[in-house]
């Protein structure tokens, strides 16, 4: 049974336009002009237990836009969506309870703290039961070989090993 189903999947954006100039930004006051993207255009898939996929495409190909529906951050324009069995924005607190998702210009540790106490902080916010995330901590330490960065504050990380630190966060 899959664990990710998207059918015909669309998602739009309405992005003001203004004419070059002060004339343009002076109109644009009194009139804006728009025009629709059409980021997402009836896209369809499913992702089976244990698949991985990776996204590629060119600058507003609709990665982003895709990976937001799928956490729950957009809504779509139309199609059907369904993670875990979850309607990503109907049920978003419980869904981001389950999830974990990586954009590369953000991240969710805090700059200041050492890595691990980042990962407290998250634990608390998210509601884990400490046996699970100690579980679950100790696995990914592991996993992506954190365990020599734990009390380094983030801000002194490399990117990898701050990627590799939200990617177990």
């Amino acid at each position: 049974m899959p664990q990710v189903v998207v059918e015909n999947l669309v998602k739009t954006y309405r992005i003001a336009q203004r004419q070059p100039g002060l004339w343009g930004a002076m109109g644009g006051l009194f009139h804006r002009h728009h025009r629709t993207v059409r980021a997402l255009d009836g896209i369809s898939f499913a992702l089976e237990p244990g698949e991985l996929v990776g996204i590629i495409g060119p600058n507003g190909a609709g990665k982003s836009s895709k990976v937001k529906l799928l956490a729950g951050i957009l809504v779509p324009d139309a199609g059907r969506c369904q993670v875990l069995g979850r309607i990503p924005w109907q049920e978003r607190v419980e869904h981001v309870r389950r999830i974990g998702v990586v954009f590369g210009q953000r991240t969710q540790l805090w700059w200041d703290l050492p890595v691990v106490e980042s990962f407290d902080l998250l634990r608390a916010i998210y509601q884990v039961p400490a046996g699970d995330y100690s579980r679950r901590r100790d696995e990914l330490v592991d996993l992506l070989e954190l365990a020599p960065v734990l009390d380094v504050p983030v801000r002194q990380l490399s990117l990898g090993q701050r990627m590799r630190c939200d990617l177990a966060a």
